[in-house]
């Protein structure tokens, strides 16, 4: 089975952490989360869940995942100037990993220099950071261009967790 990194900060957008998370590890992959300090208590933007960094991102080495996934909310905000998230979701790309990014989640992509020529969507008022990123924005509830998965809002999450899964699924054959 794959093993999965989720990047998280406080304030993230609850249901688009939880459901892909939830998701992920029922289908029977191993889940990672991963943040700007291990053993941080990190609570969603309504404050229906919260989850605890099991990861400083500054220790985690991207050969030992297979995909990571960026819910939005605030979260992408707080990690996107990171140089060690950017390097992540850098590596994981140059490797043709997947990447999973709901909502605010492009942000960390845009900050990370990924998305010049690349097709994806986001939560609507931040098109123009794609754009001017130079990135072809679509308004659709999921868009996949190679590696890179993304969806607008959590709408839109039932269409981003299939995605997300069929690129897991890909992976698990590969390792297998």
């Amino acid at each position: 089975m794959a093993k999965v990194a989720f990047l998280l900060a406080p304030q993230f957008e609850d249901s688009e952490m939880q459901k892909p998370y939830d998701a992920v590890r029922e289908a029977g992959h191993e889940t990672v989360i991963i943040g700007l300090k291990a053993g941080e208590r990190v609570e969603g933007k309504n404050k229906q869940v919260s989850y605890e960094v099991e990861q400083m991102i500054n220790d985690a080495d991207p050969n030992a995942y297979d995909a990571v996934v960026i819910p939005g909310g605030s979260s992408p905000e707080q990690l996107r100037l990171s140089e060690h998230i950017q390097s992540f979701v850098q590596q994981m790309d140059k490797r043709g990993k997947p990447i999973a990014a709901i909502c605010h989640g492009p942000q960390i992509l845009i900050s990370a220099g990924l998305v010049n020529g690349r097709t994806l969507t986001c939560y609507p008022p931040l098109q123009d950071d794609l754009k001017n990123a130079d990135a072809n924005y679509k308004d659709e509830e999921v868009i996949v261009d190679r590696n890179i998965i993304t969806s607008r809002t959590p709408k839109d999450e039932p269409a981003f967790i299939r995605e997300t899964l069929k690129a897991l699924e890909s992976v698990k054959s590969v390792r297998a």
